[in-house]
């Protein structure tokens, strides 16, 4: 299902519609505003429900944007992002908000005038992001459970401040969204060692081993995100 997306004053809220709840969530995380909404409630209705808790939304925002580490970016046009190790550059259009697109080699963020834009550019690339990681992280962890032999309760596309993955003992794998920028054999690398945990849950040589079988230059990938780690996100 495509991503649905309404405009506020100084935000866009992403509305996930779903037959499991009967009444609205409003979540902000990674600056990102979302609504979980029973399936039918209307388009009125939302605005509604956003417009009643805008203030508490705009302060959850302006928390996270603070906490943010400084950025070298300033999203305008031309400046270049990473998705799956390959570049691409940020084209920023003014007009009604329409959700990030890659079109032709470009990042195209269609944006309104007057808001605090650079925020909203970069709020609305790292919501393209979250959503192609749902998708490829997924996508990958379901190929290579197959592989290493495993079958994880749930799959998690998370926030970690340090860390690019997590397993827990009852089996739930973790991955944080923004290996996504990395190549795709790093990627990899990530989705196996969370997968290889729940088989082994030390980093014992005997952990290792299966890593290395089925990523054989896992040694490479390990050192590329201790070099370039810190520059993934956006």
């Amino acid at each position: 299902m495509k991503p649905e997306y309404i405009q506020g004053n100084d935000f866009i809220a992403e509305v996930i519609r779903t037959q499991r709840t009967k009444s609205a969530t409003i979540k902000v995380v990674d600056g990102i505003v979302s609504i979980v909404v029973p399936r039918g409630l209307s388009g009125e209705r939302i605005d509604q429900l956003l417009k009643d808790k805008k203030k508490w939304i705009k302060e959850k925002v302006t928390h996270y944007n603070a906490s943010v580490p400084v950025s070298t970016k300033q999203y305008v046009s031309g400046e270049v992002f990473s998705y799956l190790g390959r570049n691409y550059r940020l084209k920023v259009v003014r007009g009604a908000f329409s959700p990030v697109k890659l079109v032709h080699g470009y990042l195209v963020a269609t944006l309104p005038n007057g808001a605090d834009q650079p925020l909203m550019v970069r709020n609305a690339i790292a919501g393209w992001y979250r959503y192609r990681a749902e998708e490829k992280l997924r996508e990958k962890v379901a190929r290579y459970s197959k592989i290493v032999g495993v079958e994880p309760r749930s799959v998690g596309i998370k926030t970690f401040k340090s860390r690019w993955g997590s397993c827990s003992s009852k089996g739930d794998v973790d991955i944080n969204w923004k290996i996504i920028a990395a190549p795709t054999r790093v990627v990899d690398y990530v989705v196996v060692h969370e997968l290889s945990h729940l088989m082994q849950h030390d980093h014992s040589p005997k952990f290792w081993k299966l890593v290395e079988r089925v990523i054989p230059n896992y040694m490479n990938c390990k050192e590329w995100l201790k070099v370039n780690g810190g520059e993934l996100g956006v």
